[in-house]
């Protein structure tokens, strides 16, 4: 039978898994990753103990940010909107989406998501791991007005995410969640 997971705090005061197990955290205690670029997330997962099968982290976007570079993978994903009037870039086109939209996105879909709207929008995104991961970032047109496409296509992360910061982890921001 699976034991449950013990949270530790991180230097910043945030909750995260130290091992395998289940485990229940609030999403205003876990640990965040925020980027001016890319918004805030909470992964979930713990450092080492990442869930093996799938991945699942909640994004809260501010208007005109991107979640990430405009790319494509080897993986399926699936998008639920929770909050606020995010724009979903899909293929080549614009999607506005608003709460409780679901997206499904089989394995080499090209997509990002951008903060709409008045003010910032939540998203619970899931994906599967594949065994190898395979990743390609366009330099597409409808992703560059938002600033979010590879400056060149490439399928090396590093190469896609050489000109931004680093994400820095800590608490959830404040205002970042509603209510």
């Amino acid at each position: 039978m699976p034991e449950e997971a013990r949270l530790v705090r991180s230097d910043s005061g945030s909750l995260y898994p130290e091992g395998e197990g289940w485990f229940v955290v609030n999403a205003r205690d876990t640990h965040w990753w925020h980027s001016d670029a890319f918004g805030s997330t909470a992964p979930f997962e713990g450092y080492k103990a990442p869930f093996q099968e799938f991945g699942i982290n909640m994004r809260v976007l501010q208007p005109g940010r991107p979640n990430c570079l405009y790319h494509s993978e080897n993986a399926q994903e699936a998008i639920f909107v929770l909050f606020g009037e995010p724009l979903l870039l899909i293929e080549g086109e614009e999607r506005p989406l608003k709460q409780w939209d679901f997206v499904h996105l089989p394995p080499g879909t090209q997509h990002v998501l951008v903060g709409a709207g008045t003010g910032p929008c939540g998203v619970l995104l899931v994906g599967t791991r594949p065994k190898e991961e395979e990743l390609f970032y366009p330099a597409a047109e409808v992703a560059r007005k938002y600033k979010a496409a590879a400056e060149q296509d490439t399928a090396n992360p590093e190469e896609a995410y050489a000109p931004y910061p680093e994400s820095v982890m800590g608490r959830v921001p404040e205002g970042t969640l509603p209510g």
